[in-house]
Order: C-alpha cells, then structure tokens, then sequence
C-alpha cells in the first residue's frame, strides 16, 4: 500500500483545482455580508486576484450583492471593473461615489477605460470621464469616436516609440530615465520622423544585444499595421494567425497611435466565439445575472420564428392526412426522418459558421466544403437507411415500409448537409450573421424536406 508522507502538506479535499474562488470562501463572504463585519470583509477579499472578485460579484444575487457594495467601501478598483460582465458594470459603478470610481479608474490603460465605459450610460460613462486626467480623457474619448468594432476603439494608446536610428544602447537608458512607460509591453517600436512605423524589437532582443547594435538590425519579421478603422476581429485573428504579440495600429497618414497586445486580442476571439454559441442556440447575448424579463425578451423572436416554422412543417403534414390515416405506421416513423435531418444539418452548421468566423471558409474553398458535406450526408444517410429498414421490416412487417424509410432518410441527410452549409454562406453573402439566423432556416428545410419525402414516397409507392 502506498504510504503519504505526513513531512509534504497534503491537498485540501475542498481546495479549489485550478483558480477562482471555492464554496467555502463563497460562504465566508455571504456570512461576513450578513454580519455586517467590514473587517472581515476586507480581510477576505483585499489579497485576491480582481478576476476572482469580479467572479464572485457574478455569483451573488440583487440583494447580496448590493450589501456587499455597500459595505466594501474603497475595494472596488479599476481592474475589477473592468473584469466584470458588462450586465454588472452599470449597477457597480452606480453604487460608488465619484471619489471612489475616479480612484477605481485613474490606474487603468486607455483601452481598458473604454471597454469600461462604452456601453454605459451618458451620465455614467461623464462621471467616469469625469475622473481622469485631462490627457487621459482626450485619448479615451478619441478612441469612443471611431467605430464601435474598430481597432481603433479597443487599441491601446500607452506604447514605447523609438527612432529607426537608436541603437540598443540608446533604447536602454530611455527606457531607464524617468519616461512614464507602460505597466506592461513587449517590443519597441520604430518610426521615421513623421511618426511613421518602419518595424519593432523586442525587449528580449534588445536586451540580448551589444549596446552599439543599431535597433533596426534587430527588427521582427512579423511586424504588419492595422488601420483605425478595421475591424478589430480581423485584427485578432491576425494575430492569432501570424503568432504576433502586439498589432501597431495607424492612422490616415501611417502614423503609430495605438496597439493591440495578444492579450486583448485572445479576449476579442473568445468573446466572438462565445457569441457565436449563444446566437446558435436563439439566446443572444446575455448572462447568469440577468433578470427575468430581460431573459425573457431576448429568448422570444427566436422562439416565435421556431413556432412559424413549426406550423410550416406542421402545414406540409396536413397534406397528407389520408396518407397517414391510412397507414398508422407513418405516424410513429415520420418524427425519425425529420429529427435525423435536422440533427445532421445543425452538425454541418456548426462547422460553417465556426469556419466562417475564423475566416477558414473562403471562396477558394467553399465549393470543396459544401461538397463533403453533401457526401458525408450522403454516407451516414446510406447507412441509416439500411439500419431503418431493417427496424421497419422487424417492427411492422412491411419490406416496402423499410424502403420508403430508407430513401427518405437519404434524401434528408443529403439536403441537410447541403442546406447546413450552404445556408449560412448566402446569409453572409447578403449581410445577415449567419450565427444568428441559419438554425431557424437549417431546422425548416430538413423538417419540410424530411416529411415531404417521407410522406411523398409513402403515398406513391404503399396507397
């Protein structure tokens, strides 16, 4: 038997795995609220990471969390704000006093006060303002005036800039004289004199290198600018694609006025990926703290538009009442095509939708796509109609029963790769998030398709 040596400290059984908070924490915070012990309080939550505050500000409910609020008076910070969902942040920040947000805010990078700031109110979003430094505020609402899913709107302004001329020596003692830097960086970046940017060095190079090493010999061959004005998923997939740790961005003139690190950039992809999820299953965008009502009218349209479509496929049934009254068997078979179908098309939806998102279903290849597609649909509906051919000659006796099953399931797993792939491919062609809106259309075809073939068949080749 394998002995534990009493000398190693041992796991706790309850101890969180990973990160975040675990329920006993949870706990001790809901009973310091409760007793009102702003010590204890403070005790528990000054040592934690923001991420995880932020957390368990999600987790409680209306009536905790404003007690919390109330009684934690001077901890809300910038970085917990910002690590808030978006859902929250309104109510938050309503709760503190314009000395306590100007404290919360004054810390943060630019880009950080307007992913804060963006979607709040005007009076809210004044009131932040209203607590920067004037500098501070030029740059964070030139950033709000550009597009809403902009580089430019999410870039970071705080960069260090360096002549194309400096050596490495040279780069050093600036970097060592009492410049205001970023908390956080990773290259240096190289203009001309009209501010243009010609390249970047990492610090690692940098700081590997003689001090007579002129910077230019020294610059990334990944080094590519991004505009003010593009979108900013572009911009993150690029990153992504090219393994870059930070994306400079330009004005008109290609003169460097921000960046965007890989940090904010994996945060944009997870969030559009996210999104994707929750537009696929007709929920929008949303969270675990939002209200009933508010739940409720995002989750309706979709819901209405999956009724009318019902009452569609409900409509193609109604044409073959006499079919169905005269073979009982068609009833019981008939939901089995249509969930098949619509079973399959949601699996080749998913797939074009996640590959049009990252960019990976292009005209190039798009013909190939939608073609394995309608062959793999083709195969698994071969094989399941031999499966449902047998179950219909065990189950009702009737050789001609399995066929019609066969060919139906066939022709719908055919269609519902072809519809899944090819639907949300026109929805973007004309516009429309394809995300958002092909599950209601996908679902429609292969019930419609499914029942008419199903049905169809049945009434020509067993009445």
């Amino acid at each position: 038997m394998t002995q534990t040596d009493p000398t190693v400290p041992q796991p706790e059984e309850d101890a969180e795995e990973v990160f975040g908070i675990s329920q006993a924490f949870f706990d001790d915070v809901l009973d310091a609220v409760e007793a009102q012990d702003v010590a204890a309080l403070d005790q528990l939550l000054d040592p934690e990471h923001p991420a995880d505050i932020a957390h368990l500000i999600e987790q409680l409910d209306a009536k905790d969390r404003r007690a919390l609020l109330s009684l934690w008076k001077g901890g809300m910070d910038g970085e917990i704000l910002s690590e808030l969902d978006e859902h929250l942040r309104e109510e938050v920040i309503e709760s503190l006093e314009p000395e306590e947000l100007a404290e919360a805010v004054r810390e943060l990078d630019s880009d950080d006060v307007v992913d804060l700031v963006e979607y709040l109110d005007d009076g809210q979003q004044e009131a932040v303002l209203e607590a920067l430094e004037p500098s501070d505020r030029v740059a964070v609402e030139l950033s709000l005036s550009y597009p809403e899913e902009s580089a430019g709107r999410h870039m970071q302004r705080e960069l260090v800039r360096a002549p194309e001329h400096w050596t490495v020596g040279e780069a050093i003692d600036y970097m060592r004289s009492d410049v205001a830097l970023p908390d956080q960086f990773y290259h240096i970046i190289l203009v001309d004199p009209r501010l243009k940017a010609v390249g970047y060095v990492t610090l690692g190079r940098i700081l590997s290198h003689p001090r007579d090493m002129s910077l230019k010999e020294l610059m990334e061959e990944s080094f590519r600018t991004f505009h003010v004005e593009q979108d900013v998923e572009e911009v993150a997939q690029a990153i992504n694609h090219y393994h870059m740790i930070t994306a400079p961005v330009v004005d008109d003139d290609d003169r460097i006025v921000g960046v965007i690190t890989i940090d904010d950039a994996m945060m944009f992809l997870e969030e559009e990926a996210e999104e994707d999820i929750l537009r696929l299953a007709g929920v929008g965008e949303g969270s675990l703290s939002d209200r009933v009502i508010e739940t409720t009218k995002r989750r309706f349209p979709w819901l209405a538009v999956n009724l009318v479509t019902a009452i569609l496929a409900s409509l193609v049934i109604s044409l073959f009442e006499d079919v169905i009254a005269g073979l009982v068997a068609l009833a019981v078979l008939m939901p089995i095509v249509a969930s098949m179908g619509g079973n399959a098309g949601t699996q080749s939806l998913t797939v074009a939708v996640r590959a049009l998102a990252t960019r990976d279903l292009t005209g190039s290849n798009v013909w190939r796509v939608i073609r394995r597609e309608v062959l793999v649909g083709l195969i698994n509906g071969l094989i399941f109609a031999v499966v449902m051919g047998v179950v219909g000659i065990l189950w009702f006796g009737s050789p001609m029963l399995g066929a019609v099953i066969g060919v139906a399931m066939v022709v719908n797993m055919v269609v519902a790769g072809l519809a899944g792939t090819g639907i949300p491919i026109l929805l973007e062609k004309v516009g429309v998030d394809p995300a958002l809106a092909s599950g209601a259309f996908v679902t429609t075809v292969t019930d419609i398709v499914g029942f008419f073939a199903f049905l169809g068949l049945a009434a020509a080749w067993l009445l």
